[in-house]
């Protein structure tokens, strides 16, 4: 089965490789991303009907009780509502679970667009410099050296599979410093986005941009080991706010 409609840009598949997750190779989880693609896609667009279930047990040559299950995770994600007499409907994308890691995973196999990742820019912006504030207050030794020890892997990556990875690792840390259990979980709830977000912003391959990158995260570090609330805050808007702006700038090249 052809779960990319032939038009995805199978960043989900690196996107999963990346954060440690291995999607169930099995009936389920094929339905599943078909049409949970197909309707991020807009080859279902919002307020549309799905097809009647003949034709979905006909097009997957599935029991219908997996076609069920399907959709039953498809309706808990907030993709699409069944109603008696009128069908399964799919809702609208204000009633989406962005923070679900399929659903995310979904739009970046299709190809983000610029607005997705500022507004994923904007949702770091307003959680990552407080945490970076909070962790310059209450980090411990361990973790000070640990976000050090991380920018100089940042420095040496050979691949933005790798430096995305370190990267990633690296604004755990920070959030996990932060000492405040909500900021933990956020930080766990976007990792899949952010991992995208860091591949597409790799600078690996241009050493002026992987200079400054990895200078801008060692005055995250540096920050927070000298528990400067106010330097740790500042630099990490500028880290959000460079990647975003490098991200942006290679989609839209790409798409002239």
């Amino acid at each position: 089965m052809d779960r990319s409609g032939g038009r995805a840009r199978h960043s989900g598949d690196l996107i999963a490789i990346l954060s440690g997750r291995n999607r169930a190779r099995n009936l389920h989880s094929d339905v599943l991303w078909d049409l949970g693609f197909a309707i991020v896609s807009g080859q279902y667009p919002e307020g549309s009907i799905l097809p009647p279930d003949t034709e979905l047990l006909e097009r997957f040559r599935v029991s219908r009780t997996v076609l069920r299950e399907a959709l039953k995770t498809l309706a808990a994600k907030g993709l699409i509502e069944a109603r008696a007499r009128i069908g399964t409907r799919v809702l609208p994308r204000n009633r989406w679970n962005l923070f679900d890691s399929d659903v995310l995973a979904w739009h970046f196999e299709l190809g983000p667009e610029v607005s997705f990742l500022q507004s994923l820019a904007e949702v770091r912006i307003g959680i990552e410099i407080e945490a970076a504030a909070l962790a310059a207050e209450r980090r411990t030794d361990d973790q000070a050296a640990g976000l050090l020890a991380t920018v100089e892997l940042m420095a040496k990556a050979g691949t933005p599979e790798d430096f995305a990875r370190h990267d990633l690792d690296f604004h755990k840390t920070v959030a996990d410093a932060s000492g405040n259990p909500f900021m933990a979980s956020i930080s766990a709830l976007v990792e899949m986005a952010l991992t995208a977000a860091f591949t597409i912003s790799s600078p690996v391959n241009e050493p002026e941009a992987l200079t400054q990158t990895v200078a801008v995260h060692r005055a995250i570090a540096d920050a927070i080991s000298a528990r400067d609330a106010i330097a740790a805050r500042e630099a990490m808007r500028v880290a959000i706010a460079e990647g975003f702006a490098r991200a942006a700038g290679r989609m839209e090249a790409a798409n002239s």
